[in-house]
């Protein structure tokens, strides 16, 4: 990726914020137990890869796991899959995370109607306690499934921490799914308990979920079903026979909570791939690798501490959820919101920022994309005196999504473009607090990850695009796909490409400060002429001009070659003419290449997203190409591929 001469980072933490970060600290015992200097990050996560088994072992010992560790440290370790990190330990994912007391925040929720709650650590911990002697009364121990369509409220945390303080795994989407949307999860894995809302809001309305709830509850037959009210108090309504929360934790417990210890393998939550093209895939993840890898995340690589107050906007159908819970494990205070991020308008969760005093910010790079495209300044109207870090998900951030952070958000703070995803429950790439911050440039690989990059013939590359993978094991690893008794699609997924290395499907590059760029889904990167090309690089290009507010574009076959068809959606009053059309070929042809231009563009008013707010390049490609789309439900608005069906001569 080159830069144009003299270009500065756009921020470089000060002297004795780097002096002072946890990263460092942790660097200073690496190079004890190393017995050798460890000066600069690269020779920190060289270290971090090639002694695999001190790395983690060092990692649990400064993250102040709970737990006993055992022997060994891990084995078969260069297997992959098939290593197997901390086979003696016993620990309780819970109880790491319930570690704090007293009457200080552990949870600050706001919904966009305008509830609040707080729940101090001692109220958390006593809730779960409750609903943990209500899983036991039913019989509900290790292995058994809980699954919820829950709104991000605090009794959801709650509710997940008391499943895995006894043993049984937890699976969760948002409450807007379809019917067919949460059985196509939630029917593969046969809970025992399912959690149903009574409603929530969205957008400035109040959504009953009754009737797909009891379509639901009928369909799974689970062993109970607990209506969980949105307010915290009476439900307004729920399936026949369910019974409320309060009902449900009406017998207190013996005392506190309970927390058995299990292997660090232990099976903790299931999640669920997008299934745009099937039914989804179960992802298991284990309790041990979820909780080292995010501990190592947080502190590490996000310089989280005792009473930081952590937000990331999300359900519970993304693994961002995960994420942000773990954050308890730090004796961080997590802060929900429940609702759109638009809703009065784009200001809403900069108020929650001030309000809560927010000291991680977390968000999706469109959402920041949208804040340029409706200049929503943020910096003219908020305080955030508390932001030391904003972080970044979903999709790339673009270039001029960077220097929007910094000359609209906030000038001084770690800006930290994240990815990894539902299959590791965590990241590849993603921010180091004590590195300059490169506009377009994930900062680097994570410790612990043997990242590359990898040609189609499987040669890494020093530098040009090719496949993000993993060349070592690591303890987030998925435990197994659920119903896949000999691994085989586990190993499908992951390992078909090349043999004993992870492929992620992320189109990617090297840059010259060691970090990385991505440049999408290596099934959306397009292939015209036969060079391959990222669509994250047309949308940089595009989305610069002030009449387009997003684009989705894909490949089209065309006599045995491949065009590309792009569709913008259009700032209100603007209209896709020749002029509008030329403009955004010229954009594309001088800010990527002649051959990132597209042979049509279309203007549309929507473009499909999944329900973690991702763009569905693939369903657009396959009503494109004249296939159908095979899982609607996994889509926040299925109705917007109506538009993309193309007959008769291309636009633009």
């Amino acid at each position: 990726m080159t830069r144009p001469p003299g270009e500065a980072p756009l921020w470089t933490p000060a002297a004795d914020r780097a002096k002072s970060a946890r990263i460092t600290e942790f660097a200073r015992a690496a190079e004890a137990l190393a017995g050798r200097q460890l000066p600069t990050y690269q020779a920190l996560h060289e270290f971090s890869i090639r002694d695999r088994a001190a790395f983690w072992s060092l990692v649990w010992d400064q993250c102040g796991v709970i737990g006993e560790k055992g022997e060994p440290l891990v084995t078969d370790p260069d297997r992959m899959p098939g290593a197997r990190f901390f086979p003696g330990a016993r620990l309780n994912y819970a109880q790491n995370l319930l570690r704090q007391g007293g009457g200080e925040p552990a949870i600050v929720f706001e919904g966009e109607s305008g509830t609040e709650r707080t729940l101090s650590w001692d109220a958390l911990r006593a809730l779960v306690a409750r609903i943990a002697t209500a899983y036991t009364a039913l019989g509900i121990g290790p292995g058994d499934r809980v699954a919820a369509m829950l709104p991000n409220l605090p009794e959801a945390v709650a509710a997940m921490l008391a499943a895995a303080a006894v043993g049984a795994v937890w699976c969760s989407c948002s409450p807007d799914f379809g019917v067919r949307g949460v059985l196509d999860r939630f029917s593969q894995i046969a809970p025992k308990l399912l959690w149903v809302p009574d409603g929530y809001f969205y957008n400035g309305k109040w959504h009953d979920v009754t009737e797909r709830a009891e379509a639901v509850a009928a369909e799974l037959a689970p062993l109970a079903t607990v209506v969980m009210p949105y307010d915290g108090a009476a439900p307004r309504g729920g399936p026949d026979g369910a019974l409320s929360l309060a009902e449900f934790i009406a017998a207190p417990p013996a005392g506190p909570p309970q927390f058995e210890r299990f292997e660090f393998a232990h099976p903790l939550a299931i999640l669920f791939t997008s299934g745009t093209t099937g039914l989804p895939k179960c992802i298991v993840h284990s309790a041990g690798g979820t909780l080292l890898q995010h501990l190592k995340e947080h502190q590490l690589h996000c310089d989280i501490r005792p009473a930081d107050r952590v937000f990331y906007f999300t359900t519970l159908g993304w693994m961002m959820w995960n994420w942000l819970v773990s954050a308890l494990a730090s004796g961080a205070t997590i802060c929900l919101y429940d609702g759109s991020p638009a809703h009065p308008d784009l200001n809403a969760l900069f108020d929650f920022a001030d309000r809560a005093g927010m000291t991680l910010f977390g968000t999706s790079a469109k959402f920041i994309d949208s804040l340029h495209n409706h200049r929503v300044h943020p910096a003219r109207t908020h305080r955030l005196e508390a932001l030391r870090t904003i972080t970044s998900t979903g999709s790339p951030l673009s270039v001029d999504g960077f220097r929007f952070v910094y000359e609209h958000i906030k000038s001084d703070l770690h800006l930290a473009s994240i990815s990894g995803g539902t299959d590791i429950c965590s990241c590849f790439v993603l921010g180091v607090p004590t590195l300059p911050v490169w506009a377009g440039e994930i900062q680097a690989p994570g410790l612990g990850m043997a990242v590359d990059v990898f040609s189609e013939a499987g040669i890494p590359l020093a530098s040009g695009k090719g496949e993000l993978v993993c060349t070592a094991p690591f303890p987030s690893m998925p435990v197994k796909f659920w119903a896949d008794p000999d691994g085989a699609r586990y190993r499908a997924a992951y390992f078909e490409r090349f043999e004993g290395v992870w492929c992620h499907g992320d189109f990617a590059e090297w840059t010259a400060h060691g970090g990385i760029v991505i440049h999408g889904r290596s099934d959306a990167t397009l292939n015209p002429g036969g060079v391959r090309i990222g669509t994250a690089e047309i949308y940089a290009q595009v989305e610069k001009l002030d009449e387009v507010l997003e684009a989705v574009c894909v490949g089209r076959p065309v006599a045995g070659d491949v065009e590309v068809v792009l569709f913008v959606r259009l700032a209100q009053g603007a209209r896709l003419d020749e002029a509008l059309a030329a403009r955004i070929r010229a954009a594309i042809r001088s800010g990527a290449s002649p051959r990132h231009v597209p042979a049509e563009i279309h203007a549309v008013t929507d473009i499909p997203r999944t329900r973690s707010g991702k763009i569905s390049e693939l369903a657009v490609r396959d009503v494109v190409a004249g296939q159908p789309v095979s899982n609607t439900e996994s889509l926040a608005n299925p109705e917007a591929l109506d538009q993309f069906s193309l007959r008769g001569p291309g636009g633009g």
